[in-house]
């Protein structure tokens, strides 16, 4: 059963389309894995109690000859924040405890409709708002590689439970950090999509929901195309998902030869640990060994406009009020991240405004780059996973905040680009590193592309932790 367990989506999929597996075998096992392991993890805060009687509907279906899809019987996870009808959706506070919406945000609908069965909802920080996941409801959650060190967040329950073999695929969002990071604290894969590619109907909070993604969490870069081509596209209802299906800017099926891909490891960002530096640096110079155009590049525009101090100035007039509205009343219900976010000083118009240029030189300065080169090659975090509950950080001889975390992810939240998490690198104390692979708005396609052909020169493809 354990083989099981690591199994991909995708040849789980296959698998049971074939009869070699059931879908009744696959999530029992998966529930057993969970028993097993999860009580040393905490990524499961809630079992959907008809899995296995969905299971044994889609084995029915398949018995019978119906068309199926292409998720058929297989099982996925789900970040607490994202609706699930007739399954808790508690939002990582007591503040919503007792919570079953009734209906499923959209992206899970889009997952069931592809014949996913949803297993469980996974642990997440309060309202989604940390870099780690832990809240006064259901706790804190270990990264199943170390369990002193944190899985992440805010989608840390989500990566914990994929890397630890408790769920194939799920579902996670994104605000600054939250699918990329957790994926490379716990060396599992996934993508934040070009925004609005995937709707954040049913999934809260939405403020500010210019900043907001929604992807797939996996092991591989097969099952996170697979998840996102389930997910992604219009619903009539996201006002930020407009762009149709059909479109793509990218280059998929290109040969190696054809791709060009910058690099770099810091460009004005700050510190970053020598073992995640050198990581990146292996990783381009696996992509020019397999024929790729690779050049390090510079980019002037990150060096005077630092993409986590104009998010950090602006976010906050708008996650206040929202904070505040949400406890009203439960004051005493409040958790870390909505005390201290309460008590931040508000930013003024001028500098609202001046962090909104900002993000606008950014994007150009992106745009620029992207009329020499099909991606972008870098880390996802600074560092590899760290202990619990930390505040800064000494990196490369340096004394940051632990908010450092999130600066070369978060750049391409405010600019919108789609950008993807993988593992490439292990640091000397056993921790997964990760690399991320960024592209012009619209190319997921590029994204895929330079994704696997790293993942199939990775030197730490199919590690899993012990636990």
């Amino acid at each position: 059963m354990a083989d099981i367990t690591y199994l991909d989506a995708t040849e789980l999929a296959a698998r049971i389309a074939s009869g070699d597996l059931t879908s009744v075998q696959v999530v029992q096992a998966h529930l057993d894995r969970i028993a097993a392991v999860d009580p040393a993890i905490n990524a499961i805060v809630t079992l959907n109690d008809h899995a296995l009687a969905e299971a044994q509907a889609a084995d029915d279906a398949l018995a019978a000859g119906d068309e199926v899809g292409p998720l058929h019987g297989v099982p996925f996870t789900v970040k607490d924040s994202i609706d699930t009808n007739g399954v808790l959706t508690q939002r990582g506070s007591p503040v919503f405890e007792g919570r079953t919406p009734d209906e499923d945000a959209v992206a899970v609908a889009r997952m069931k409709a592809a014949g996913g069965i949803l297993l469980a909802k996974t642990n997440l920080p309060e309202f989604s708002y940390s870099t780690e996941s832990n809240n006064l409801l259901s706790g804190r959650t270990n990264n199943p590689w170390n369990v002193d060190r944190t899985s992440g967040g805010s989608s840390g329950g989500e990566s914990a439970a994929i890397a630890a073999g408790l769920s194939p695929i799920g579902i996670g969002t994104d605000l600054a950090i939250s699918v990329r990071g957790p994926a490379s604290h716990t060396g599992i894969a996934a993508i934040k999509p070009t925004h609005g590619r995937i709707p954040m109907t049913g999934i809260w909070p939405r403020v500010p929901r210019r900043d907001w993604h929604v992807g797939p969490m996996a092991r591989t870069v097969r099952d996170l195309e697979l998840g996102y081509e389930v997910m992604r596209g219009p619903d009539g209802q996201d006002g930020f998902a407009v762009t149709p299906d059909a479109v793509d800017t990218g280059t998929r099926d290109a040969a190696p030869e054809h791709l060009r891909v910058a690099w770099f490891t810091n460009s004005g960002l700050g510190p970053v640990d020598p073992e995640v530096a050198d990581t990146v640096r292996r990783a381009a110079a696996a992509l020019a060994g397999a024929g790729v155009h690779v050049e390090e590049i510079d980019i002037p525009t990150l060096h005077h406009d630092n993409p986590l101090a104009l998010f950090n100035k602006q976010h906050v007039m708008e996650l206040k009020p929202a904070m505040a509205a949400a406890t009203e009343g439960h004051e005493d219900q409040r958790f870390t991240m909505s005390t201290a976010m309460l008590a931040t000083p508000d930013t003024s118009v001028e500098d609202y405004v001046a962090a909104e240029q900002g993000f606008e030189r950014i994007r150009d300065a992106y745009a620029e780059v992207f009329t020499r080169f099909d991606a972008v090659l870098l880390p996802v975090l600074p560092i590899p996973a760290h202990e619990h509950d930390r505040t800064e950080f000494v990196i490369d001889g340096q004394t940051v905040d632990a908010t450092h975390i999130q600066t070369f992810t978060v750049q391409f939240n405010i600019t919108g680009m789609p950008a993807l998490s993988m593992r490439f690198g292990t640091s000397s104390d056993g921790l997964p590193i990760g690399v991320q692979i960024a592209a012009p708005w619209h190319a997921e396609s590029t994204v895929f592309a330079v994704a696997s052909l790293l993942e199939s020169l990775s030197p730490v493809r199919d590690e899993h932790p012990e636990s």
